[in-house]
């Protein structure tokens, strides 16, 4: 079997977050609706970005920011994403490299700019999103190295990136070298609306085993079951699933195998500031304590903590040193 040189491989949309504070009824003059995401394209992506307010911008992606998550507990990390030989596919792959991931993926050097997300912020921290996939959905099959799968103790993958058909392909090809190789495989469900049209493609992944774990949050729970019983849907979900992790917010999680159901209690924070992110941190929180070996329970802890950061401040990377964080409090990774 190769070695292990990375604890954790996330593969998703590279894409650079526009993040701006918007008041509710910017939504509805916009058509937004709020706490979702939706798919645009450039046209749409020029307008919004005119029309919004003051904005930070830093590179993003779902599972980017989990991956610069893992790297910021001192795991070993790399990403797998597209971008354009563009001024924002360069600031994509500076800003992830200087958080100690790896990125490799060869930039497109024509075709669809560099993938962008506009996210607006309401006062109480909900982010409502509008994403222009751009180069992101060009990821093909041949830019999965098979030797870096292989040496990846986790291969992470993005419900997102089930859209392209191409980006499928190299999302099975991932899962099968991972497996080949004795690894195992990660799946983020991304997004209730990503549910609603891959249900049954999600599904079967879970079922035949593609997936060695899930992540969901209550919404992409419901989604992916067709009722609105959460704990319905847990108990098919253990069926189901080898391990399931689903995020409930302020309730914490819940941590679903064949031999236990076990709640994990949310990490108190004096003030939520932008809920962005949230669930990509708690995905990296929990990914690294598998890969060092942690029990569930810890592994939810870590990714308790590692959300907990996130939402205290705005934008979806950590702002601290998170393997610092989890040592304060009695973490160590």
């Amino acid at each position: 079997m190769t070695s292990v040189r990375y604890d954790v491989l996330g593969i998703g949309n590279a894409i650079v977050d526009v993040i701006a504070r918007a008041e509710d009824d910017f939504l509805v003059k916009q058509g937004m609706q709020k706490g979702g995401m939706a798919l645009i394209d450039e046209a749409r992506a020029q307008a919004i970005y005119a029309a919004m307010g003051p904005a930070v911008e830093s590179s993003g992606g779902s599972a980017a920011n989990t991956i610069v998550g893992v790297a910021s507990f001192g795991a070993r990390s790399a990403f797998v994403g597209k971008v354009k030989e563009d001024e924002l596919g360069r600031a994509f792959a500076h800003d992830i490299r200087a958080a100690n991931v790896a990125f490799d993926t060869k930039a497109a050097n024509g075709g669809p700019s560099t993938a962008r997300c506009y996210i607006m912020v309401t006062p109480d921290g909900e982010r409502t999103m509008n994403t222009y996939l751009g180069a992101a959905q060009d990821l093909k099959p041949e830019d999965i190295d098979e030797a870096q799968v292989a040496s990846a103790a986790l291969t992470y993958l993005e419900g997102y990136l089930w859209d392209p058909p191409r980006a499928k392909e190299a999302f099975v090809k991932a899962a099968d070298i991972a497996h080949k190789n004795g690894r195992r495989v990660a799946l983020t469900l991304s997004d209730a609306f990503c549910v609603d049209r891959y249900r049954n493609e999600f599904l079967d992944l879970i079922r035949k085993g593609t997936v060695d774990l899930m992540f969901a949050n209550e919404r992409e729970l419901h989604s992916l079951y067709e009722t609105s019983d959460f704990d319905s849907a847990v108990k098919i979900l253990r069926d189901d699933a080898k391990l399931a992790v689903v995020t409930r917010s302020e309730k914490g999680c819940v941590v679903v195998s064949r031999d236990a159901v076990e709640t994990v209690a949310a990490e108190p924070v004096a003030q939520v500031a932008d809920v962005t992110g949230a669930g990509d941190l708690f995905a990296a929180g929990f990914l690294v304590g598998l890969a060092r070996g942690k029990d569930h329970r810890t592994a939810a802890r870590l990714g308790a903590l590692a959300a907990a950061e996130v939402i205290q401040h705005i934008g979806a990377r950590p702002a601290v040193s998170l393997k610092a964080r989890a040592a304060e409090s009695g973490l160590p990774v």
